[in-house]
């Protein structure tokens, strides 16, 4: 699929760093391997949130990411010399998780409003006190978000693998270190930088009363709400194309349907990824719906 695998890793940090009245959204496209994953992100500004809160967030979900890496790397070098079998069920049941997440995050939306309105007031609240720890008051949603870099850090993980089938192991051992050192770096300094673009704009405004880089900053502060808007859309839909797409490789007559419809140039190319979404859109709705039965039954957290 040519459409994005880690823009939905950002759908998860985005309901971190919304909370935090950040809204961070990464986005990717996976390529042919190496590391082929661009990001978009988005910074909201909120009156009374001082900057240097903002990173350390960013930065515990980065440090769960490289935890991620270490696990994931020596993890896929032992799975593909001892069960290679595993690969593929072990993407599927990944996919099929981040489609559930996808489907649970927008049900979660439309049937409890008003939920969402209360936590909204008091994540306000919460920013509006200096003293209140933002990584200790969004523990919950930065496991949520480490949990999803583990899914779609496992995929790219093994599309590298792929290309070095073969090759030495410490041929394999090195690439693998490497994307996934730079993979991450590369994420989370991005996220980094573009979660101060609303402070970057309001430095320029202020301190240039006129001229282009008073525009700039304008149009930084004015772009910033706006990306906001879309890459919430993008990423939440993204959560239904990687994982759809996972699961429409991994099942071969949608995989035979999906190679068919690829040779059919632009077009084909759109309905290939509207597969791929009606397929993630149905996964994740099945398994929601599995989830609410299953969960009746167990203990509830206190």
């Amino acid at each position: 699929m040519a459409a994005g695998s880690l823009l939905a890793l950002l759908d998860d940090i985005a309901t971190v760093l919304d909370d935090v009245a950040i809204l961070t959204k990464v986005a990717a496209k996976k390529t042919s391997g190496v590391l082929g994953d661009d990001l978009a992100l988005n910074a909201q500004q909120v009156a009374g949130v001082r900057a240097e809160r903002e990173i350390p967030v960013v930065w515990a979900v980065a440090k769960g990411s490289f935890v991620n890496k270490a696990i994931l790397v020596p993890a896929a070098l032992l799975i593909s010399a001892f069960a290679p079998w595993l690969v593929l069920p072990l993407l599927m049941l990944g996919g099929a998780y981040l489609c559930f997440e996808g489907v649970e995050k927008l049900w979660h939306k439309i049937a409890h409003r008003e939920e969402e309105a209360a936590h909204e007031k008091e994540v306000m609240d919460a920013l509006l006190q200096p003293e209140v720890d933002l990584v200790q008051f969004e523990a919950d949603k930065i496991k949520g978000a480490i949990r999803t870099d583990f899914i779609l850090s496992a995929e790219i993980i093994v599309i590298a693998l792929g290309i070095v089938a073969g090759k030495p192991l410490g041929t394999q051992l090195g690439v693998l270190t490497g994307i996934a050192i730079a993979m991450t770096v590369g994420v989370y300094g991005l996220v980094g930088a573009i979660v101060k673009m609303d402070d970057a704009g309001l430095y320029l405004a202020q301190r240039h009363a006129s001229g282009p880089l008073n525009l700039l900053g304008r149009g930084l502060l004015a772009a910033a709400p706006q990306l906001m808007k879309l890459l919430a859309i993008v990423g939440t839909a993204a959560m239904f194309l990687v994982g759809g797409g996972i699961l429409v490789h991994g099942i071969p007559a949608l995989h035979h349907i999906a190679e068919d419809l690829a040779q059919g140039g632009f077009t084909g190319a759109l309905m290939e990824m509207g597969l791929n979404l009606g397929v993630g859109v149905a996964a994740g709705a099945i398994c929601l719906l599995v989830w609410n039965g299953v969960s009746r039954w167990l203990p509830q957290r206190a």
